[in-house]
Order: structure tokens, then C-alpha cells, then sequence
């Protein structure tokens, strides 16, 4: 141990409590007794395997680990054991007189326990009253709040207060189960600090916990299902669990990250009975009254946006203020409260001191609209509505159906918003579409695909400005959760013959119409799945009309009433049936692709997919029939029949859309069962069904080339951007695969390119590092920088002398064996294949920018918050990578350039590659919008230079954040940079935890993607 190894980790196992005693402050008042080391020992096996893995994870050099091993294979061979740690109990404190006694809590503070208030097993409010005399800060999180629950701790909150404890709270309106007087007593006679979660349609809050932080570090906390009541604290049938800092660390910690995220969230709002007792008793009235109420029902509450809808703002903020553009098409799921968004970007552009024309096709819909603008706005009077007989008079803010504006001459106005943007191409919409003049037209709809095959998007040069997928909405909470089954069929359709991206209709038709046996199938396991299939309401989508009308006889003739409906069938018919579904006169219908889009069905429980489909956007229009949220309805039932597929046929499509998930990803999917679907959500597949998707998926990642180059050629001589939408791939299908190109890909097609240079094969290798590129001025540098002729970097502006160093360590992290920056640069300049490719790259990346950039303001510095970048990037940005240094092999997640006084800090919310790893999840997360918690290396101490730096805020302190360790394209992901950041609280060291004030607020994708959900 001569190299101070064993010292240093004898000294760190002291002073994580193994020998730590509590002494008296003067001789005799206190009572310590030996501790039976057996009953100690594996809370002394987790003291010392923690310490031993930081100090493991410390080192990075292989040699340097194993001198640490050993090291502690010598400690704990040395000698007497008692000679390294003697253990003592402390039992009793003496205490002045009048001074009330510290009872100690049944279960020891280092144990956890399971607590049911059974008649031999302490009671939970016991327990608690216990917690609470010895804690240094509390956090109470619970759904409900009820006064008789507060009394029985009156006396433990009153001395609480008297010490000036921190005691913050967080519950909710829901069902209208709180009783505001016990909310009021918290804050006025314990000072409590509490924050109310205002409820609307749902809840996905239902935990009840306490957490006792105590300076000792024997943290304590109770999770389980007890809110602050009577029954839940003395005599209720209540399950807790104990856990605790020394037995559970992680489980402490997960519960401190969550409740910090959660109290940072927006949605949970301080409450202050001076000021909010009255809408608190409409809240808890409405909630109570009925369980639709809304936010926008409760008068003088301040309507904020959710964060799906946060994001769609952040997207109409890029593209007018990066993108120039002023016609904006949001797509999201009806039910998401597009008409909300729609009244809060118009009070971001001015509100109303702008003119504003909002038109609906029905009088309903302008009268909620209206009512939203106001209730946004804060003004009771704002807008006049032009439907009906009604007729504006200030004609400054109108709410107008489409059929009245047929009648006037439309003035120009600032703001123009169309609800239901898909109904744009019947005449009457084209006809004011070609009439309208407005400086910013927003379109509103929850599908751009008609039914009669016409893609609205093309009234806004093809593009969607932002569209909240299925995954997201679900997410948060916004549409009813599936439950989706794959049952394999043993259908086979590997001889169908495939056409133009599909199954040849005429053929499915014939193996499915008339099938007797796989209508057995499709029977049992309806019977299987659904509690009374005679009160189901369900849409079956069919191959053709001949199979509707045959699965609506055959269902019949089971004793399930059921109907074809389509497109042959008359209109009145259709509705008729529909009403039929409803009031349960049948219990399904089948159908072809009339109901994809367009109907409002939200009675459907049921949804049976009985065709192949191909088409991701159908797929979700189908299933999202089913989706919208009805009373009485808990959950969808997804039933899709799984037969033989051609290798064409590509089940990835479909199952990424419903999980987000990347492709290669989606085989860790399938093989665990889906373990990571939105709250509510599950996706099962049967055996048979599950052996079919993975060989189908995993065949399209063992590499497929000639079946892309065949796609490349069938589509003809296309540009990138073109050939993408023609096939419906994105990116990742082209890039995808180690070391693709888009001009390989076309060679090999037969489509002309530019022409090669000395080392294009491997730059076509790299080619893909650019992909993430997405603000317009980098893009404009970087294309210039590669140009043939341009200056070299001594006649270049330093702003672009330091991107031209970025540039290159982008392509070549070791350089690429170049002597300088300007013979790598030359290298580019050779290859105008290379640097025609990497052009439209870096045009669709920041074409597809969502986050408007903003500049570091420091000097030397040429990045830009809220934009993305590679590691290699990020080091040449801040200066530490000066065209000598190579940047590959720089692995460490915190870099300082000490030539502009930068500290990156570079983070991976995600940690785990594989699997959920609880330990590290919880370390480095964002808890606000402005506040992020970090955490710093192992190794780093407050007296060291770098952890000065980081609490005294002497450097620029940059925080980079990325997802996952690899993105789609099968490298390492990009860093987001999220700007600047300042200290504003600091614990422990080793590592150091530190929680950051960023000087910009993040977008709300990274505060999604890796805060601890509170929705």
C-alpha cells in the first residue's frame, strides 16, 4: 500500500460511519453499548461495497484499479477486525430538565420494515411522530389531505415549526378528497411550504410518502399507501414500507430526485391561503362535483401551458423567428388542447393589440375557442363571435364560422388561426384559404391525411411546424391507454405478391375472406381479452368490403351483433350505425379505412386489426380511433392478428411508432416485453407472435443493402430530401447501417454523382457525423469552410477560425494524420462528392431545428445554446482541442479549457445502455426548466481547484446533456447545449452534488426526456 491507496480508503470507510460514535458533549450524558457485529454486518457489507465501487469507478486506468482492489483485500486481511472498526449503539441521551425527551422510532434508523398497522407492529402515525422529533428537513407527498389526519400530529408539527424546520408539501385536488382547512392549518399553524397540483380529467399522482432528512445522514422515509388521514395513519388496512439512507441509499435518493422535480414542476403551484383559499375551495368543489373539471373552469387560475403543449410553442417560436416562417401547421391528437396553445401563442405575439381571425366550422367549437382566449387572456370581454346570426361590431377579434365568411370581405389581420385544418381542401375552405391575408396563419388539426388522399400539409409548403406523436401523448397523460395484443394467426403471406411498398390487395382478400379458421381464432381470442364481448364497442379493419361483410356475418351468427360499414354505405346509414355502436345495439363494426381518420368516436373500446398494414400513419389513425378518453372507459383493447410476412413487410414501422424506440432498440423491445411503454400501457405479444416480430425486425438489421439500393433505384433519380418523403424512410434507414452513405447508395443504383476524390471512402464513412448540425449559421460556415478556394485560417475571422477547428475535429477526432487545420480542410475541398452530401445533411438538419440558438456570450467561444453538438465539437469549441491535441480517446464527462476558463460538463441522462441501472438514474437530472442537479467525479473534493471552481463559480460552467450514449445512426449521440449554469446549492463531496441555475431556461424535449415525471 505504498502508494496511499489503503490509507486513503481506511480514512474514506471511517468517514462514511464505520467507526463514527456519537460522543457526549460533556462526560456522563450519554450511553453507549457494544453492537453485536453479526447484526451489523450487512449494513457493514453495503458501507464498504459502496465505498469500494466509487472508489473503483474513480480510476480509470486498469492498472490503477487493480492496486485498489488489492488494497482492500489488505485492509480487510490485516489483523484483529476490531482493530479497524469497533462498534458501539448509542441508547440514551441525557437531557436538561423540561427539556421534552426524543422518543426513538420502533425500527432503528439504519432498518427498513414493512408497517401494515397490525395490532402487534407500531403504528404508522406512531412511527411518524417518532421520525419527525429527530428530523432535519421533511418532505410529505400525498394525494390527499385531511384535517383529522394533521391533528393526530399536532404536537410533533408544532415543535417541528418551533425548530425552524423546513417542512414542504405537495398534494392535490383530485376527486375533491383534500380538505382545504388542513391544507391552511399546515401553512399558517406549522409553516409548511405547499404545493397543490390543481386536478383536471385524471391523476396519475397517487403516491403517499414522507422523507425524513436528518445532518447525521441517516435519512429515513416511508412510502406506501397512506395519505394524511385518521384511517391511513391510526386504524386503516395500510401497507408502508420503511426505507432507509443506510439499507436503501438508492431508494433514499430516488425518492430526493423525484420529490425535488416534482416541487420544481410548474403544474404543483405554491399555495398561500391569503391568496388562493378561494379558488382552492372551487377546485376542491369542482373535482368533487364532477371529474371532468378543467382548468379553464377555475376562474382566476393563471392558464399555463402542459409541457406537450410548451413544446409546440418552442417549435412556432423556431420556425418564425430561425425559419422565417409565418404559415404553421401543428398536428396533435384531439384532446390535447391545441385551441389552448392556439389562445397562448397569441398572447405571446402581442395578445390583443393584435387583430385575430379564429375560424371553426361549428358554433360550439367558437364559443369554446372564445371562452379559452379569454380565460387565457384574463379579459371576460375579448372577441365577438360571427356565427348564427351574430355579427361582429369592433371587428378586431373575431371568432367566425367559415359558412359567415362567405358573406364579407375579409380584412387582413395578425393573427389568422383554422381549427380542424384537415376540412381545408372542401371548397368553402379553399375559397377563404385563397381569400385570407394574414401576417401569421396558424393551422390547427389532428391528422394531415384526408381520406380522400388529400395531405393538408401542402398548404404549408409540405411541412409540419410540430406534431405531438402518439408516444408523447400518451405520455402525458392526454389520450386513454391501450392494452395491445399480437396473436399469431397462422395465416401465411409469404407468397402474396408485393406491390409499390404493400401486399397485393386482390390476394389478402382471397386468404382472408372466407377463412373460417382464422375467424375462429380471431373469436377466441376476443372472448379471451374482453369481459363481455356483447358490450364491447369495437372497429374491425378489414382487407376489402367482401371481408368486412364476411366478419360481420360471422360475428352475428357467435352471437355478437356486428355491421360492414363502407365506403359503399349511404351517409345516413353510416351515422345510423355508428349511433348503433354507441348505444350498444351492436358491438362492432368492421370496416375498410373509412373510420382511419376523421370520426369522432371516443365510445370505441375495441379495436381489431384484421389486415397486414404497412403504413405507420394508418396504423396510428386506425388505433387512434379507440384512443380518446369517454367515461367509463379505462383502457383500450388492441387485438392485432399476427400471420407469415414476406421479408419486406416491416413490423419496426408500426411498434416504433407506438414506443419511440430506435430500431435496434426495439429488439431489447420485443425480446423483455415492452417494459418501458407510457404509464397504463402494455403491448403482449404471444409466443408464436413474438418469434414471427423479432425475426421480422431483426432481418431488417442485419443489413438489407440491396433491398435499400433496390428502393433507391424504383423511386428514380431523386434528391435525398425527395427520396424521403417518396418512401416514407427517415435518416436513420439510410444512415443507419456503419459507414452508408447517400452517394454510395445511389452509385450503386445507377444515378450519377459527383465525382470522388483521393480519400472519399473513408469520408463517406464520417460523412454521417454532420447529420446533427441544426443552426442555420454554423450549417452556412462549415458548407463555406469545405468550399474549393476558400481563404485559409490565418485570413479567416476568429469566430470562424475557431469553427473551422470545430469542423474538423468533427470528421477527424485524431486529426486524420493532418499537420495542421488548413491541410485538413484542403482535404475537404477535394472531395466534392463529400462535401455535396455533408451540404444536404447539414441542410436537413437545421431545416428540421425546433430551439431558437442563443449566443454564450464568452469570449472565444463560438457555441450556442439550445444547439446540438458531438463531443469532439464541444472540446475544439471551448478551445481545449487547438489543432495539436486529438480529441478521441478523451472520454472523461467534464473537460476544462483553461484557454477561455470553460468547465464542460458533459451528460448522459440515460446511463444504462441495457438495462435500468437505479444506482446511476438518479445523479445528474433536470428539476426545472432552470435548475439542473449534477453531480461531480468520485474523486472530486471542495478544497480540490476543480471543486473551487464549481461552487465559487470562478469559470464558465457550459452543461451538455444528451438522452442515451448512442443515437439512430448507431454512433454516439450528440450533446445538446443547454447554455451556461451558476451554483445555487452544493452538498457532500466526493462526489460532489451540485444543483445548477441555468442562465437560460432548457426546451422542454430535455426537461421531458430526463426530469423524474410528475405529470
Amino acid at each position: 500500500m505504498s502508494d496511499g491507496l489503503g490509507e486513503g480508503l481506511y480514512e474514506s470507510l471511517r468517514t462514511r460511519g464505520l467507526e463514527r460514535r456519537l460522543r457526549a458533549v460533556a462526560a456522563g450524558t450519554a450511553h453507549f453499548a457494544p453492537v453485536d457485529r453479526a447484526a451489523v454486518s450487512d449494513v457493514l457489507a453495503r458501507h464498504v461495497a459502496e465505498v469500494v465501487r466509487r472508489a473503483l469507478a474513480s480510476q480509470s486506468d486498469d492498472g490503477r484499479r487493480e492496486d485498489v482492489a488489492n488494497s482492500v483485500v489488505s485492509l480487510l486481511d490485516a489483523g484483529d477486525e476490531d482493530a479497524v472498526v469497533a462498534l458501539e449503539q448509542l441508547l440514551s441521551v441525557a437531557v436538561a430538565p423540561g427539556v421534552r425527551r426524543i422518543v426513538r422510532p420502533s425500527v432503528p434508523l439504519s432498518d427498513t420494515a414493512l408497517l401494515t398497522n397490525t395490532p402487534d407492529e407500531p403504528s404508522l402515525g406512531a412511527e411518524l411522530r417518532a421520525e419527525l422529533a429527530s428530523a432535519d428537513r421533511v418532505d410529505l407527498l400525498c394525494a390527499f389531505v385531511k384535517f383529522h389526519g394533521t391533528r393526530l400530529l399536532t404536537d410533533e408539527l408544532t415543535e417541528l415549526h418551533e425548530r425552524g424546520v423546513p417542512f414542504r408539501v405537495i398534494t392535490t385536488t383530485y376527486l375533491g378528497g383534500t380538505e382545504r382547512r388542513a391544507i391552511d392549518e399546515l401553512v399558517r399553524r406549522y409553516g409548511a411550504e405547499v404545493r397543490i397540483r390543481y386536478e383536471e380529467q385524471t391523476t396519475r399522482l397517487h403516491a403517499k410518502a414522507w422523507l425524513f432528512r436528518r445532518e447525521s445522514g441517516y435519512d429515513t422515509g416511508y412510502v406506501g399507501s397512506s395519505n394524511l388521514s385518521k384511517s391511513a395513519l391510526v386504524d386503516g388496512l395500510e401497507w408502508n414500507v420503511r426505507i432507509s439512507a443506510i439499507a436503501t441509499p438508492t431508494l433514499v435518493r430516488k425518492f430526493e430526485a423525484t420529490f425535488d422535480t416534482y416541487w420544481n414542476n410548474p403544474e404543483f403551484r405554491p399555495y398561500d391561503p391569503d391568496r388562493d383559499a378561494e379558488l382552492l375551495d372551487r377546485a376542491l368543489g369542482a373535482q368533487a362535483g364532477r371529474s371532468g373539471a378543467t382548468v379553464l373552469e377555475l376562474s382566476g387560475l393563471d392558464v399555463r401551458p402542459r409541457p406537450h403543449q410548451e413544446r409546440i410553442l418552442e417549435a412556432l417560436l423556431a420556425e418564425r423567428t430561425v425559419h422565417d416562417r409565418h404559415r404553421n401547421l401543428v398536428v396533435a391528437a384531439t384532446g390535447t388542447g391545441k385551441t389552448v396553445v392556439a389562445a397562448l401563442d397569441y398572447r405571446s405575439l402581442g395578445g390583443a393589440g393584435k387583430s385575430l381571425l379564429f375560424v371553426a366550422h361549428r358554433k360550439e367549437l367558437l364559443e369554446q375557442a372564445r371562452r379559452t382566449y379569454r380565460e387565457v387572456l384574463g379579459d371576460g370581454t375579448f372577441g365577438e363571435l360571427f356565427v348564427g346570426g351574430q355579427r361582429p361590431t369592433a371587428w378586431k377579434h373575431v371568432f367566425a364560422s367559415v359558412q359567415s365568411l362567405r358573406e364579407v370581405d375579409i380584412p387582413n389581420v395578425d393573427v389568422a388561426v383554422i381549427d380542424e385544418f384537415h376540412h381545408a381542401e372542401a371548397p368553402s375552405y379553399r375559397r377563404l384559404l385563397d381569400r385570407l391575408q394574414a401576417t401569421e396563419l396558424l393551422g390547427l388539426t389532428a391528422t394531415p391525411d384526408r381520406a380522400d388522399g388529400v395531405d393538408v400539409r401542402a398548404f404549408f409548403d409540405g411541412r409540419v411546424a410540430v406534431e405531438i406523436g402518439l408516444a408523447e401523448a400518451l405520455e402525458q397523460d392526454l389520450l386513454c391507454p391501450f392494452h395491445y395484443f399480437g396473436i399469431a394467426d397462422n395465416t401465411d403471406l409469404r407468397a402474396i405478391e408485393w406491390k409499390r411498398g404493400s401486399y397485393d390487395v386482390a390476394s389478402l382478400d382471397r386468404v382472408y375472406t372466407g377463412n373460417d379458421a382464422r375467424t375462429r381464432i380471431v373469436l377466441n381470442a376476443l372472448i379471451e381479452r374482453v369481459v363481455d364481448v356483447r358490450q364491447m364497442r369495437a372497429l374491425g379493419f378489414c382487407v376489402s368490403v367482401a371481408h368486412a361483410r364476411y366478419m360481420a356475418e360471422k360475428f352475428t351468427a357467435a352471437g355478437i351483433p356486428a355491421r360492414a360499414v363502407t365506403g359503399d354505405t349511404p351517409e345516413h346509414e353510416r351515422q345510423q350505425a355508428a349511433s348503433a355502436l354507441r348505444d350498444h345495439e351492436v358491438a362492432c363494426l368492421f370496416t375498410v379505412d373509412l373510420y382511419n381518420e376523421g370520426v369522432d368516436l371516443p365510445f370505441v373500446d375495441t379495436v381489431l386489426f384484421l389486415r397486414p398494414t404497412q403504413s405507420a400513419t394508418i396504423f396510428l389513425q386506425q388505433l387512434g380511433r379507440g384512443l380518446r378518453r369517454a367515461q367509463d372507459k379505462a383502457v383500450l383493447t388492441v387485438l392485432d392478428f399476427i400471420g407469415q410476412h414476406r421479408q419486406e413487410f416491416r413490423f419496426d414501422v408500426r411498434y416504433r411508432a407506438l414506443t419511440g424506440s430506435s430500431r435496434a432498440g426495439l429488439v431489447r423491445d420485443v425480446e423483455q416485453g415492452f417494459p418501458f411503454l407510457p404509464s397504463g400501457c402494455r403491448l403482449l405479444l404471444d409466443r408464436v407472435a413474438q418469434e414471427v416480430v423479432l425475426a421480422n425486425v431483426r432481418h431488417g438489421l442485419r443489413g438489407g443493402r440491396k433491398v435499400l439500393v433496390d428502393d433507391v433505384r424504383s423511386h428514380g433519380d431523386l434528391s435525398l430530401p425527395h427520396y424521403l418523403e417518396a418512401s416514407g424512410h427517415d435518416l436513420s434507414d439510410v444512415y443507419g447501417r456503419a459507414g452508408e452513405s447517400w452517394t454510395a447508395l445511389r452509385r450503386d443504383a445507377g444515378f450519377a454523382t459527383a465525382s470522388p476524390g483521393p480519400r472519399e471512402d473513408e469520408l463517406l464513412r464520417r460523412v454521417s457525423g454532420l447529420v446533427h448540425v441544426d443552426d442555420l449559421e454554423r450549417a452556412a460556415v462549415y458548407q463555406r469552410l469545405m468550399q474549393p478556394g476558400s481563404p485559409g485560417l490565418g485570413d479567416l475571422t476568429p469566430a470562424d477560425r475557431v469553427l473551422a477547428h470545430m469542423l474538423v475535429y468533427t470528421v477527424w477526432p485524431d486529426l486524420g494524420g493532418h499537420g495542421s487545420i488548413d491541410d485538413a480542410l484542403e482535404t475537404l475541398r477535394a472531395h466534392p462528392a463529400v462535401v455535396e452530401e455533408a451540404g444536404v445533411l447539414m441542410a436537413l438538419g437545421a431545416d428540421a431545428a425546433r430551439t431558437v440558438p442563443g449566443p454564450l456570450e464568452i469570449p472565444g467561444v463560438e457555441l450556442r445554446s439550445h444547439c446540438t453538438y458531438r463531443r469532439d465539437e464541444v472540446l475544439a469549441g471551448i478551445g481545449w482541442a487547438d489543432g495539436r491535441r486529438k480529441t478521441r480517446g478523451q472520454a472523461a464527462g467534464v473537460v476544462y479549457s483553461e484557454a477561455t476558463n470553460v468547465d464542460a460538463l458533459l451528460v448522459t441522462l440515460r446511463k444504462e445502455e441495457k438495462e435500468f441501472a437505479p444506482s446511476t438514474r438518479y445523479r445528474d437530472y433536470p428539476m426545472s426548466h432552470e435548475l439542473f442537479h449534477w453531480e461531480s467525479q468520485n474523486s472530486t473534493t471542495l478544497a480540490s481547484a476543480v471543486g473551487r471552481r464549481y461552487v465559487e463559480g470562478t469559470s464558465h460552467v457550459v452543461l451538455f446533456v444528451r438522452t442515451a450514449r448512442s443515437d439512430e445512426f448507431g454512433g454516439g449521440a450528440p450533446f445538446l447545449c443547454l447554455g451556461t449554469a451558476r451554483p445555487v446549492d452544493h452538498r457532500g463531496e466526493r462526489p460532489i452534488s451540485i444543483t445548477w441555475s441555468l442562465d437560460r431556461p432548457m426546451p422542454q424535449q430535455v426537461l421531458q426526456a430526463g426530469a423524474l415525471d410528475a405529470a
